[in-house]
């Protein structure tokens, strides 16, 4: 891939020009500097001490706080540390200031001084390019319809090709020092391919007119041209089973420019080097449309919907009455620590919080993985958690009762459409639709009273209608009845707050495709997917225990 680069000057009075950097401060704890642009922005603002900035005049929609050296969303309030470094020393350019520098260099520039040559294919072509631009000028050459595919005549490998003669099909007559790289032979081009040629080539000798006018030049191409020719080129590669190097999206807004794109392609296949311009594969998020006639219920799975209701507080049995059952005393403890308050077993429990009726200085083992705390450390734990009667050691995740969750009010759809997955083409579907609409948080939630959001329900989900697609799916359905699918927390996506969120139980919302990570083919998923619901503590004995 060719991509242009530029070096830039700034004025000596700009942040810059003085080695002022601003950076902020990312997740892990490092620093990351601004862009340059933005920079000069917060540089310029604190120079005429204004107390902040609003960056959305340039397109961010933050504000820097001067007195706290802080960054704020506008959007979600998150904040985050900002700093200005003074050590950052750029050189400076005495007399008059030069014009930005880049390449392609425009038509008239002054060239480059030499540098030393380099033997890598990259810089060969980079070269042969450079050195094709300015012999023949950007107009010279001329993009011109092939009618028939004639027989190329016989060249000697260790003599260079004379002036007009055709090199091979499907091979791009450029001049200059592309000729070592040309020599090493092409491929069979289709009778429709344009090539490019000088104006002396013999493709259309003096006299015999085509009847068409020639097209523009290669500096004037339209991306349709491009693209055309591009992709020609690049099918003909595909079937002779080249390696191919795929350059993507010619279509939509990439990094790569389409018109750069379509000349890399171009030059590239001219050189004899693999390329193939594709355009990439769609994401597909949902199925062909069904009607209600095609979906059918699931077989061995009674209805096609369940409904989650607010949370019913379970009375009469306190924190110490539930811990009961699930812990040993331990009248000697052992010489290490709980890792929980991290204080010596032998000492009394670091909590801190509210007075709690056990003694600080109990302490009690699980009675299934055998791991010992204070007791003082588990109620108040157990306090903080959903008090629903479970518990779940804090060392190794062993679940003791059974585990709820927080998930809100919504209901939970199921059934089977008649389209098939990707890697999965001998059964057809289960469709799972989730929906559960926005409201306010309860007394389990991170914050009772305050509303919250639900973005992008309904949520579709996709599962293989096999055998162990049909399993999943009874699973799934003991944790949407146990609150364990979604919470209420903040988005990992979007950074907002107090919004509906997944859970820890990966689900599959692309249909026929894989392009997120979330479709298929995977043919690890269905067993990944059954140990998270291991991991909250819903097995085939779940099952059992709904029936009971």
């Amino acid at each position: 891939t060719i991509r242009p680069v530029r070096r830039s000057y700034y004025d000596p009075s700009s942040a810059p020009g003085k080695g002022v950097v601003w950076e902020w401060e990312n997740d892990s704890g490092s620093w990351t500097p601004y862009d340059m642009d933005v920079g000069i922005t917060i540089q310029r603002a604190y120079e005429k001490q204004h107390p902040w900035v609003d960056l959305s005049a340039i397109g961010f929609c933050y504000i820097i706080d001067f007195a706290t050296m802080g960054q704020i969303n506008r959007q979600t309030q998150r904040k985050r540390r900002v700093r200005r470094r003074l050590d950052m020393v750029y050189p400076l350019v005495s007399g008059i200031l030069p014009k930005s520098q880049s390449w392609p260099a425009s038509p008239g520039a002054a060239a480059a001084p030499p540098v030393p040559a380099c033997a890598c294919p990259q810089c060969l072509l980079v070269m042969s390019v450079k050195a094709t631009v300015s012999a023949t000028g950007p107009g010279n050459a001329t993009l011109q319809p092939r009618k028939a595919p004639p027989v190329p005549p016989a060249v000697p490998r260790a003599q260079a090709p004379a002036a007009g003669t055709k090199m091979p099909d499907g091979m791009a007559t450029v001049r200059g020092s592309l000729k070592p790289l040309a020599a090493q032979g092409g491929r069979r081009q289709a009778a429709s391919t344009p090539t490019l040629s000088s104006p002396s080539s013999a493709a259309s000798p003096p006299g015999t007119g085509s009847g068409k006018a020639s097209h523009p030049g290669l500096s004037t191409l339209n991306r349709s041209h491009l693209q055309r020719l591009a992709i020609a080129q690049s099918r003909v590669l595909i079937a002779s089973g080249v390696p191919t190097v795929p350059v993507k999206n010619l279509t939509g807004s990439s990094p790569v420019n389409p018109a750069l794109a379509g000349i890399t392609g171009i030059l590239m296949s001219a050189a004899g080097l693999p390329v193939c311009l594709t355009r990439p594969p769609k994401l597909v998020l949902h199925p062909p449309p069904v009607s209600k006639s095609e979906i059918q219920s699931i077989p061995g799975i009674s209805h096609t919907c369940r409904k989650t209701t607010k949370k019913q507080a379970k009375k009469g049995k306190t924190p110490e009455e539930v811990l009961k059952k699930y812990l040993q005393k331990v009248r000697h403890p052992p010489d290490e620590d709980c890792t929980i308050c991290m204080e010596r077993l032998s000492a009394p429990s670091g909590y801190k919080g509210p007075q709690l009726a056990v003694k600080p200085d109990l302490v009690g083992k699980l009675v299934k993985c055998g791991h010992v705390f204070h007791l003082h450390c588990l109620v108040a734990m157990y306090n903080n958690g959903n008090k629903d009667g479970s518990l779940q050691c804090p060392t190794c995740k062993t679940i003791y009762g059974v585990k709820t969750g927080t998930q809100p009010p919504g209901k939970m759809e199921y059934h089977i459409i008649p389209h098939t997955l990707p890697g999965h083409s001998d059964c057809k579907t289960i469709r799972i639709i989730y929906n559960i609409p926005p409201g306010v948080q309860g007394p389990e939630h991170p914050n009772p009273g305050k509303s919250f959001t639900a973005r992008g329900f309904p949520r579709h989900c996709y599962l293989p209608d096999s055998e162990k697609g049909r399993k999943v799916l009874k699973l799934l359905l003991v944790a949407w009845d146990r609150r364990l699918i979604f919470a209420i927390g903040t988005s990992s996506t979007t950074g907002e707050s107090d919004t509906v969120i997944w859970n820890e139980i990966h689900h599959k919302t692309e249909f026929g495709s894989n392009l997120t990570g979330h479709g298929y083919p995977d043919i690890n998923y269905l067993d990944n997917v059954l140990a998270e619901l291991a991991a909250q503590g819903i097995t085939e004995e779940s099952l059992a225990q709904e029936k009971d």
